[in-house]
């Protein structure tokens, strides 16, 4: 997608003018902005021209879930705003998810469907209380093999993209292909508050692991040099890489 660094900053503002501020400030540490529910509520769709202000793809981080008409017909808006990524909840079921791959593809707008498998904000507790009940060999989270199985199923029916915590990063890329493309959410640089994430990791664990992008927003929108926040970020993904590509030697 871009040979920037491979950082969603994601814009957790209320406003369209402090979202393009942010982003136009971050600009050069990072590679994608990510446009969540706060900001596109408050702003309507518009706000994607963000993107074009600052010379970067747009994460427009939606989550849909319903029924897949509705999903299907939602893509197609969002493919004509020119964002390149939108989310969809893979627990929508798989003809919720072949019909937003098949729309995204048919339009060709550029736009991927990215399946968010478990949310970061949930713990084994949180998979129980949904009613989900599966075997968890070799001592795994509820949480790890429910987002497993979870981008299995989403794959195979042409989802690639996904979004899955460092916690089961691994465990994504082994039910899924290479061609996959796993960000991760709730990374944290080494210290940092976690806030109301529960599974969280540091940028160089996350792409040691096996993420391909990271989504920060905090660490960087609250810091006090944002830039070089996210320089740093940048940095610490670089270690993890090598570390990752070392030992794949």
């Amino acid at each position: 997608m871009t040979d920037r660094p491979p950082i969603a900053f994601a814009l957790d503002v209320a406003t369209a003018e402090e979202g393009v501020a942010l982003a136009r400030e971050v600009a050069p540490a990072i590679g994608m902005v990510k446009v969540g529910l706060e900001l596109f509520v408050s702003a309507g769709p518009p706000v994607v021209a963000i993107g074009r202000d600052v010379g970067l793809p747009v994460f427009l981080d939606l989550k849909l879930h319903d029924i897949p008409e509705t999903v299907e017909r939602a893509v197609a808006q969002v493919g004509s705003l020119g964002a390149r990524l939108v989310t969809v909840h893979a627990s929508g079921g798989r003809a919720m998810l072949s019909r937003a791959v098949a729309r995204a593809d048919k339009d060709g707008a550029g736009l991927a469907i990215c399946a968010v498998t478990a949310l970061t904000s949930l713990d084994d507790r949180d998979v129980t209380d949904l009613g989900v009940t599966l075997p968890c060999p070799d001592g795994r989270s509820l949480a790890s093999v429910w987002a497993e199985r979870l981008a299995h199923m989403a794959y195979a029916d042409g989802v690639r993209w996904f979004v899955c915590s460092a916690a089961e990063v691994r465990h994504v890329r082994r039910a899924t292909g290479h061609d996959a493309v796993l960000v991760t959410p709730g990374v944290r640089p080494r210290g940092a508050d976690a806030g109301d994430q529960k599974r969280v990791a540091t940028p160089e664990d996350a792409a040691r692991d096996g993420a391909d992008w990271v989504v920060v927003g905090r660490p960087i929108r609250d810091a006090t040099d944002r830039v070089a926040a996210a320089r740093a970020i940048g940095e610490e993904l670089a270690r993890g890489q090598r570390a990752r590509s070392e030992g794949a030697r």
